[in-house]
Formats: C-alpha cells, structure tokens, sequence
C-alpha cells in the first residue's frame, strides 16, 4: 500500500510544473551553484555530518563540457581547503569524458585525483548503469597502479556480480579498497540483477559482510533500517565501532577523514533523524551534497527510479515539522 502511494506522488510529481519539481527538489539538492553547496556544509557541520560533493550531471556529449567538470571539481576542491570543511569528493567518470575519448578521459580524472591528493582529499567514483561497470572499476584500479591512492569506487548491491566484483578488487588491491556500497539507484534488467526489495536488501547485506571481511574501507549508504541495522551488528560481531581502532588484522592504512573502517552514508535530505541518530551513537556519518545547473533532470531521475521518495516527498510537503533534512 505504502509503494502504491509512494508511485502515486512520484508520477504527480513529475508533472507538476517546474517550480513545483524546484520546491521539492531544493531538499535533495543544494542549488544550482557552488556557493549553495558551501551553505548547506556550513549548516550540517553544526550537526557533526561530514560531506561528499557531486557537481549534477554525467554522460556529456563533448569534451568541452568534460573540461567544464574538471574545471569546477578544481572550484570544489579550493572551495572545501578555503573553509576547512570535512568534504570529499563524488565524480562520475562519464563526465570527465570516459565514453567520448577514453585517454582523454583518463587524463582528466587522473588531473583531479592529483589535485585532491595534494590536498589530503579524497575522490570516490559514483558508479553509473552497468554498461561502465568495468570501466568505472578500471578507472580506480588505474588511479592505484599511478600511486594515487586516494580513490575509491561504489559498488551497488542489486547486481549480481557485485560479489565476485570484491573479491576482484580485493585481489588486485587488498585492503586499500575503499568502497561505497549502495542497493543501486539504476533500474538494471532481471538478467544480471536482482529488481525486488528483499532480495536487493540481502545482496547488498552479503557485500558489506564481504568487504568488512576484506579489510577494506566500507561506507554504507543505505536509508533502509534493515540494511543499517544488519552493519551494526556485523561491525559489533567484528569488534568494529565509533571511538574505537579497526580491530582488523588485515585492515589498511588509517586513512584522514575517516572512520574506524566504516562509515554510514545518507543522501542530502533523507533519513536525517537517523543521521542524526547514528552520529550520536559516534558512528562517522557522511552526507552526499550534490548541486548544479542540472538540478531538475537529477530530481527527476530520482523521483522515477526510487519511487519511494514519494513518500517523504508528501511527509516533506503535509508535515514539514516531523521529517527535518
């Protein structure tokens, strides 16, 4: 009943006229400039949260627009060092131009990573539909070959080589791994990933088991208490926890800006009393902030792909009081 009313609010939604889509959209993006972003860092520090930044959009149909997302990541990294904000970075590598002119590509994100590396900041590769699952992977893999280190990737749950995608990575680079592991925000086919809740919620239990198990750095982001709940006893069961050394024996090097290990991770605008409620507990909890010109197709996008936003987006709209970003 819950999904039928959550799809009834998104396909309202997606209708409605753009202010409207702007009304909904400003608690899920920072704006469209980088100085919203800024704002909202400064106002979340206050709350202990700290950040990772996604400039909105990824495939691009030239590679003057890649050099316009290589320019502004370079604004992002000098806007996070000016205000000694606790923030890394999110890049899709399609933006950088990877599907136009692979070398190309390479070069610009290797120029980013570079930068951030010099800054003691981190880089993580968004993971886009599966037709880039392997680049995307590569992309890191490459990053670590060069010595920089200071990247990771995202993993999502519902495919079903996500498992066997670990244990890749864990023998290529051990526990310098550095994952974000999601259920997948991509509504990939029946073929090569599990479509229904349960199933996607047990698949992406079983990779977080499998990357604390791997002595890698695993942010969790998830919204859903089974899978929140299922880390918290899987770090306690591993002797893991807030205010407390990784107890791994075969875990990496203790990274800057980072958690014993883990680290919870909720998308702007949802879930905040759980946040909220895990950063009181000590957990490290990260926020992802995106913003940009292209604000409208990301809250589209999101709306269809994840109908359950419709149902924080009418908690949001009748009772603003009882669901705080």
């Amino acid at each position: 009943m819950v999904g039928l009313f959550s799809r009834m609010v998104v396909g309202m939604t997606i209708r409605m006229p753009r202010w409207f889509v702007s009304w909904v959209s400003r608690r899920y993006v920072a704006g469209p400039e980088l100085k919203d972003a800024v704002k909202v860092m400064h106002r979340l520090s206050k709350e202990g949260a700290c950040f990772t930044i996604d400039v909105l959009g990824e495939e691009i149909t030239s590679m003057d627009e890649a050099t316009f997302f290589l320019e502004e990541y370079k604004r992002v990294i000098t806007a996070i060092s000016d205000n000694k904000f606790d923030a890394n970075l999110s890049i899709k590598p399609t933006a950088f131009g990877l599907l136009l002119d692979s070398e190309k590509g390479m070069d610009n994100i290797e120029s980013l990573v570079s930068m951030a590396n010099e800054h003691d900041m981190f880089v993580r590769l968004d993971m886009e539909d599966h037709r880039v699952t392997d680049d995307t992977i590569q992309v890191m893999l490459d990053m670590h070959d060069k010595g920089l280190k200071n990247v990771g990737v995202v993993l999502q749950g519902r495919l079903f080589r996500t498992l066997e995608d670990i244990r890749y990575i864990a023998d290529k680079i051990g526990p310098n791994a550095d994952y974000r592991i999601c259920k997948g925000i991509y509504l990939e086919p029946s073929e090569i990933s599990h479509t229904e809740r349960q199933p996607i919620i047990e698949a992406t239990s079983a990779c977080i088991d499998a990357m604390l198990d791997s002595g890698a750095y695993v942010g969790i982001a998830s919204h859903d208490h089974p899978v929140v709940n299922h880390t918290l006893k899987a770090l306690e069961s591993r002797g893991m926890g807030p205010s407390t050394d990784d107890p791994r024996d075969n875990s990496g090097a203790v990274r800057k800006q980072k958690g014993p290990g883990y680290e919870f991770q909720m998308l702007l605008g949802v879930r905040g009393p759980m946040r909220r409620k895990l950063s009181n507990q000590g957990h490290r909890t990260r926020v992802y902030i995106p913003y940009g010109e292209m604000w409208y197709e990301y809250s589209i996008r999101r709306l269809q792909e994840n109908p359950t936003i419709g149902t924080q987006v009418a908690k949001a709209f009748l009772m603003p009081w009882t669901n705080r970003p």
